[in-house]
């Protein structure tokens, strides 16, 4: 009679325990490299608090930012094994796969209207199923941004500029060949060990967008500042193997906050590249435009060689071109 009792309480002990659990929301883990009031980190906070509104009980965004959960490639890693939920990659992407050096192509994207119709007309119908194919579901377009030009060398106003320029870049071949092409010694670095190896002197320059450039603080070790707006790289909120795994409403909700906040991305984008010039200005930067004709002639090889060796490629950039026609 004692073990039957012990053996009826075990069971409801079990069972309590699973009712305490299923009551639990899940937590939904969105991790990304931005800083503190970052892009990343405004967008992200943002899709967090409309996303949590929807699911009510039954489920949690927690954001990591700030690489807390690893650099680009170790988010892309952990959401294929299911260990983060969502991530936000830019660059990175070019590892997946090679269409999506598109956006590597210096000076495709015009505007950011131009931006949008890439999104709906390239990214959505083409590169969305080629990320699918390989574990990763995107499910929606938000912004890494304009990137520009930071060194303690000189300003850049034409490519021969950047000549000997040690600089950094995201992981990706693209960028890499881009800046060779231009004269520069680049190198793949994570987001995360920029600060200090321009502080060191081990890089002396970097690319980003103004959004990633403030928050990171490289106003505090930059001299000069090339509004360059070499590459606008989008960033996708990306689900990977846990994503199935998900209640349907669960799934749902994210899905429809996610698309939700694509214009809303777009217009803190917009916000922060009109405060943050001048808060870099006001910083001691040297603000300088550049040559951009100068830059667009010596970026054809790597359209070129894009073209060549990437399958698709060609069209890629023919269709992602006219349609910034007249925009």
């Amino acid at each position: 009679m004692i073990r039957l009792t012990r053996i009826v309480s075990a069971i409801a002990g079990t069972v309590l325990l699973a009712a305490t659990a299923a009551a639990e929301p899940v937590e939904i883990k969105l991790g990304h490299v931005g800083e503190p009031g970052s892009l990343f980190d405004q967008t992200s906070q943002e899709f967090a608090k409309r996303a949590n509104a929807k699911l009510g009980d039954k489920g949690h965004v927690v954001v990591y930012g700030s690489s807390q959960l690893g650099s680009d490639s170790e988010l892309l890693k952990k959401l294929k094994l299911g260990t983060v939920d969502l991530a936000l990659p830019s660059t990175v992407m070019t590892t997946v796969a090679p269409e999506f050096g598109l956006f590597e192509m210096p000076y495709l994207v015009k505007d950011r209207d131009h931006a949008v119709k890439i999104r709906d007309a390239v990214i959505e119908p083409v590169l969305v199923p080629i990320a699918k194919d390989k574990g990763y579901e995107i499910i929606a377009v938000w912004e890494n941004g304009f990137r520009q030009i930071t060194n303690n060398s000189r300003p850049i106003n034409k490519p021969e500029d950047l000549k000997g320029i040690k600089l950094r870049v995201p992981k990706g071949v693209w960028r890499v060949r881009m800046f060779q092409a231009y004269g520069a010694s680049p190198s793949p670095m994570a987001l995360s060990e920029v600060f200090v190896a321009l502080q060191t002197g081990v890089m002396d320059g970097q690319e980003n967008p103004l959004a990633q450039i403030y928050p990171s603080r490289f106003q505090e070790v930059q001299k000069y500042l090339s509004m360059t707006g070499h590459v606008y790289t989008p960033a996708y909120l990306t689900a990977g193997r846990s994503w199935s795994k998900l209640p349907p409403d669960v799934q749902k909700a994210l899905a429809e906050t996610a698309v939700e906040m694509q214009p809303v991305a777009l217009e803190i984008a917009a916000k922060l590249d009109d405060e943050l010039l001048g808060k870099l200005k006001d910083a001691g930067m040297q603000v300088n435009e550049v040559d951009k004709a100068a830059f667009i002639e010596a970026s054809k090889p790597v359209y070129e060689e894009f073209a060549k060796e990437v399958p698709g490629g060609q069209k890629l950039i023919d269709d992602s071109l006219a349609l910034g026609k007249g925009s």
